[in-house]
């Protein structure tokens, strides 16, 4: 884990020197010439997106998913150097995984592939206007066997600046809970700064055993991203137990525990005909607040996922505004109660924690006070995706050495380009694409 040092210290050792106004208390990215930007790892799987019921057959279009890989190509859009390494069948899906990244410029010299296990699978089936099933077949699959050593070698061939990890790698079985722990055991004997997205998948694992494996981690966590009614998980046993998702059972459809969040009224009430909104944006919808699909399930199963039809501010004040944590109740709890939580985790030794509020946007704490960043309006087309973009636009603006307001601006503004466009990834902007969400409605860019 990365430790708060001096400027001067800093410069010495290789790592970003301390900039005018920059929060000492703040974990810097280490700027050490010729290491890459990020390294990650997870499962990604191939994604098929129907026309329709699937017993009714018809066209699908192929692509691929995975939160770990959305986040680097995220950041490969945005021009950082991103090395993803995990495993795959030896089979022609395994191939569209690696191709895909390969040409959105990730580099994927450091994965493998498992001529034992099938690359896994999920299929999307648009079922009504606004709701739609995803069946996943993952069981047995090469992403789940993914090996440390296998791990370790990616992640030495070029020791990276940043760690980023998620919480769906470790659920998906022991060697790749093994793999994930050895590369936090990596970034700290080569000072990668750490960053850990929660990414709680109730279908997965239930919250006492994410629980047990996330409160491992905290002490090697710099940077800690979650949702408001993830905090607990990260807590010391018996602190914050009342926010668990989904309580003790850690049931499906908590809010906030998917790729998007519960969503409120511009008014700042909870609305029962809200859909879950992504990160940093509302997503309004008819009559129903539907379940949204995770990104993984230990065996075959489905799942039904809500469109949305529109993102809206959630709150007042101009666009790109700071603001106080908002006041009332969250997913999670009283804003109080996630002030608290994120006290206690930096005490902990976290440097910098992030919470999604899904319609109220996002704050962020560290040790030098909090900043809040509301919502930007989007028109919604998929909020599927939009909390890896968001991580991708925080990481990205981190390696720039933003502070505090850069990076939440930045998340917020790559989890809007999610949603307005289908797919896991498709719709993640380039660098030259960021000023375009304040374009006024019917701008054509000639």
């Amino acid at each position: 884990m990365t430790q708060p040092t001096s400027g001067d210290e800093e410069a010495q050792r290789g790592g970003a020197a301390a900039h005018p106004g920059a929060d000492p208390g703040r974990p810097r990215v280490p700027r050490q010439p010729g290491r890459p930007d990020v390294f990650t790892f997870g499962e990604t799987m191939v994604a098929l997106r129907g026309s329709g019921p699937l017993k009714l057959g018809g066209t699908v279009q192929v692509s691929i998913a995975g939160a770990e890989s959305n986040v680097a190509i995220g950041l490969a859009r945005l021009g950082h150097d991103v090395r993803w390494a995990g495993a795959v069948g030896e089979d022609e899906a395994g191939q569209l995984v690696l191709r895909t990244l390969r040409a959105e410029g990730v580099e994927v010299s450091g994965a493998s592939t498992d001529p034992g296990a099938p690359t896994g699978l999920l299929l999307f089936e648009p079922r009504l206007p606004e709701v739609t099933r995803v069946h996943y077949y993952r069981a047995g699959s090469a992403g789940s066997r993914v090996t440390a050593d296998i791990v370790e070698r990616a992640f030495c061939a070029a020791p990276p600046r940043v760690l980023h990890l998620t919480g769906i790698t470790p659920s998906l079985g022991p060697t790749a809970r093994s793999a994930a722990l050895r590369c936090l055991q990596l970034a700290r004997e080569h000072g990668s700064l750490v960053c850990l997205d929660v990414n709680f998948r109730a279908r997965l694992w239930t919250a006492e055993e994410a629980a047990a494996v996330l409160r491992e981690w905290i002490p090697s966590v710099d940077v800690l991203i979650a949702s408001d009614d993830e905090l607990p998980l990260c807590l010391p046993d018996g602190a914050g137990a009342e926010g668990v998702p989904g309580g003790a059972q850690g049931g499906e459809g908590a809010p906030g525990t998917g790729d998007v969040e519960g969503a409120q009224s511009a008014e700042g009430t909870r609305a029962a005909e809200a859909a879950q909104g992504a990160d940093g944006m509302q997503v309004m919808q008819g009559t129903q607040r539907p379940q949204v699909a995770d990104e993984g399930a230990a065996r075959p199963g489905s799942e039904q996922v809500g469109a949305p039809a529109a993102a809206t501010s959630a709150r007042g004040g101009a666009e790109g505004d700071t603001a106080p944590l908002p006041l009332g109740e969250t997913a999670g709890g009283s804003a109080a109660t996630i002030v608290s939580q994120a006290k206690l985790l930096l005490d902990l030794g976290v440097g910098e924690i992030v919470v999604k509020l899904g319609a109220d946007g996002a704050t962020a704490f560290t040790h030098g006070g909090s900043l809040h960043r509301p919502a930007t309006p989007v028109r919604a087309v998929d909020a599927v995706g939009a909390g890896d973009a968001f991580v991708a636009g925080y990481l990205s603006a981190l390696l720039d050495g933003e502070e505090l307001a850069g990076c939440l601006e930045r998340a917020v503004t790559t989890g809007a380009f999610a949603v307005a466009s289908p797919g896991d990834w498709e719709g993640a902007p380039t660098r030259s694409e960021l000023g375009m969400l304040g374009a006024p409605p019917g701008t054509v860019v000639r």
